[in-house]
């Protein structure tokens, strides 16, 4: 697909600088560099700025809000990588802070409306839930964003060691945790998931999950298991959910999906009939849509249902479907 990497957090093409991560002298370096930058999160929430909330808001290593002494889930900033001019990106985390007024029960939700303001920080400068403006980002600001939201998750939930139990260390600039109790050596986890533009003659297949807002619709999907291949991740998901039988299966584009810290492998298969049979442990609902109709509802014509969120990759899958540039 040669539109593949255009998908939101397809990759700007930073360099990740991964040969710096063990020394501790070139780091130190970076980190008194005067434009060496940070992209800030707050319970996973990324600083951004303007009245679009359309760019991260990077901030100076020294900037007031990283030494308020608010904590979070890192004790120091994580190297992302290097800008072309060689100025370091960094990423910390100021979970610890407590804003006036949070409304605890919209955290979490799924689509996060509330955006959280620092005192330290200019009035266009917010915390906003990633998936609600990811699609207004940059594509280097995609790639900071999506880099610093998994690996501050992943460090989250996995501050102890997996063979022993003990407190682990934050080594290798963020990328890697080390047991001081039995030497053993952590590293940040990627999921991979299927996705699938799964068609039948002229239509789509799409289903919803439990929970999810009213009208709103999403190409089936699932995590690939132990001893897998994508290919047969697909035909298993697909049956699973829809007792839909697969044949021909291929590969489409790839998106890293930091919610938590997935990899999505976007498919395309073709079923082989066309009666649908639910697993409502699974799905709450599933239909074949024809072209026409999910012309209607891209155009957000549709009385029944919404079009897949913008910058995920099942609305870029079917927007690449409706235009006929799968090839």
């Amino acid at each position: 697909m040669k539109d593949a990497e255009r998908v939101t957090f397809g990759g700007s093409g930073l360099d990740r600088a991964a040969h710096l991560r063990t020394d501790p002298e070139a780091l130190a370096r970076l980190r008194r560099r005067s434009d060496a930058l940070c992209v800030l999160l707050w319970r996973g929430k990324p600083l951004v700025r303007g009245d679009a909330r359309d760019r991260l808001a990077l901030v100076p290593l020294d900037h007031p809000v990283l030494t308020f002494g608010h904590g979070g889930i890192i004790d120091r900033p994580i190297l992302l990588g290097l800008e072309e001019t060689g100025a370091p990106i960094f990423a910390h985390d100021i979970s610890g802070w407590e804003p006036e007024g949070l409304d605890q029960d919209a955290l979490g939700q799924f689509l996060d409306r509330t955006e959280q303001a620092h005192p330290a920080l200019p009035d266009d400068h917010v915390f906003a839930e990633l998936r609600r403006l990811m699609a207004r980002l940059t594509p280097r600001d995609a790639e900071l964003a999506a880099g610093a939201k998994a690996v501050i998750g992943w460090h989250d939930t996995h501050r102890f060691c997996a063979r022993c139990g003990a407190s682990s260390d934050i080594t290798h600039a963020g990328w890697q945790r080390s047991c001081p109790s039995c030497g053993g050596h952590h590293f940040p986890r990627t999921d991979p998931v299927v996705i699938m533009l799964i068609t039948h003659g002229n239509s789509v297949l799409m289903g919803r999950s439990p929970g999810w807002p009213e009208g709103m619709y999403s190409l089936l999907a699932g995590f690939v298991e132990p001893g897998e291949t994508l290919e047969a991740a697909v035909r298993r998901e697909v049956m699973e959910e829809t007792s839909i039988p697969v044949g021909r299966v291929g590969y489409l584009a790839s998106q890293p999906w930091p919610f938590p810290a997935s990899l999505m492998f976007g498919c395309y298969g073709e079923a082989l009939a066309r009666e649908i049979t639910i697993d409502p442990g699974e799905i709450d609902h599933a239909m074949w849509v024809s072209r026409d109709d999910m012309m209607q509802i891209f155009a957000g014509d549709h009385p029944d249902i919404k079009p897949a969120r913008k910058g995920a990759i099942a609305h870029f899958l079917l927007q690449n479907w409706l235009a006929d540039r799968l090839d």
